[in-house]
């Protein structure tokens, strides 16, 4: 007698779950939310390696039936383009990432709203990146280093701060924001947007979007200890999160 699969991961609910949630949260901020990405949104193995039965684009999916309440802004850093960078997953550079990234998009139906260059400094790579970028009709920002940053927060929170980038022009509720990998300027870009929009009296909020590690999952749930494994070469390690236990008095984790 053949024994019936068990789902090791529920594609279905995920969406509905995250759906909720993400609109749930932009109600909070006066319908204004941006919503960094960290990992990867399409061809995410390394969660499917985690979590069996999960679908590696199924944050795209989500993505979608978002559609029309999202601008998608790309993060990429002028000294990526400069040294040329690879991703170690697919070897390509960072800047022909972004290339890859708009194309991907727009074979799901979603247009990238802006690409930012962050921790511009006259760079010509990043200078003729701009350029190529703009030859293909994307808008392009270019968002300097913070002064001050990161320990005079009075200077960074301030006009010369923050406030010297340009403001990303987005027109819908949710901004997702995402990179080819860490240090792109995800944080930065969100954080100079939301200094802007409280100048402008509105009240948006920011969260990021984490597949891993489980928040609300104890260090030592077979979900945290697999994602610890699958990314050993990382030396990643889930721990308690205190920090945030000393402020709200819930016990999450972080990494």
């Amino acid at each position: 007698m053949l024994q019936k699969h068990r789902i090791g991961f529920n594609n279905d609910l995920y969406l509905k779950e995250q759906t909720a949630a993400i609109l749930e949260r932009v109600n909070r901020f006066h319908h204004k939310l941006y919503l960094e990405f960290g990992g990867k949104i399409l061809y995410d193995y390394h969660a499917s390696r985690v979590l069996p039965g999960f679908d590696p684009n199924v944050k795209m999916r989500l993505l979608q039936i978002l559609r029309d309440k999202i601008d998608v802004i790309l993060c990429i850093d002028s000294g990526a383009i400069e040294r040329k960078k690879l991703r170690a997953d697919f070897g390509i550079t960072y800047d022909a990432d972004v290339l890859k990234t708009i194309d991907d998009f727009r074979e799901w139906n979603i247009d990238i709203t802006a690409v930012v260059i962050t921790r511009y400094q006259n760079q010509i790579p990043a200078k003729a990146f701009k350029n190529k970028l703009e030859l293909r009709g994307i808008k392009v920002y270019l968002h300097y280093p913070t002064m001050g940053y990161p320990s005079d927060v009075d200077l960074i929170v301030s006009d010369t701060g923050y406030g010297a980038n340009e403001y990303i022009e987005t027109t819908r509720p949710i901004v997702i924001v995402t990179g080819p990998g860490p240090g792109s300027g995800k944080l930065a870009t969100c954080l100079c947007n939301l200094y802007h929009d409280y100048r402008k009296g509105i009240k948006a909020g920011y969260a990021k979007f984490e597949t891993f590690p489980i928040w609300d999952l104890p260090v030592d749930h077979p979900v945290n200890i697999a994602y610890e494994a699958a990314t050993v070469d990382l030396d990643d390690r889930v721990l308690p999160d205190n920090h945030h236990y000393n402020a709200y008095n819930i016990k999450t984790v972080n990494y």
